[in-house]
C-alpha cells in the first residue's frame, strides 16, 4: 500500500482529477496549502508598498492506493500538472504500513480499496 502526496498548482487540479478518474483513481483528499521551493515567491507593490510574497498558494493531493495502482496514480499527477516550468510541484510516495476502514472494520489493501 502507498501513500502519495502531490503539491501542484492549483489551477491544475482539474486536470489532475480528470487524469486520476481516466487512471480509475477516484479516491483522495484535497487541501488548500502555502509553500514555497524554487520559485522562491515574488514582490509586488500595492498602494506604493512593496512586499515580498514568498508563501505562494498549492494544492496538497493525498491518495492512498494498493502497490498496483500506485505507478498509475503517479502517472496521472505528472500528466495532469506537468507544464515543464519551475512551480509544477512534487509528488512524494510513502509506505503505509497499516489502513483500517472504521465502517466496516477492513484492514490492509480491502481498506484501501
Amino acid at each position: 500500500m502507498k501513500l502519495i502526496v502531490a503539491m501542484i498548482q492549483p489551477h491544475k487540479l482539474p486536470d489532475v482529477k480528470a487524469a486520476l478518474f481516466d487512471a480509475n483513481v477516484h479516491k483522495m483528499t484535497i487541501t488548500n496549502a502555502l509553500g514555497c521551493g524554487q520559485q522562491k515567491g515574488f514582490t509586488e507593490t500595492y498602494r506604493g508598498v512593496i512586499s515580498e510574497v514568498n508563501l505562494l498558494k498549492k494544492v496538497r493531493i493525498e491518495i492512498a492506493v494498493n502497490d498496483d495502482f500506485a505507478q498509475k496514480a503517479v502517472e496521472a499527477v505528472i500528466s495532469g500538472a506537468r507544464t515543464g516550468t519551475i512551480g509544477d510541484g512534487k509528488i512524494f510516495v510513502l509506505n503505509i504500513d497499516d489502513c483500517i476502514r472504521i465502517r466496516t472494520m477492513d484492514k490492509g489493501p480491502d481498506a484501501i480499496g
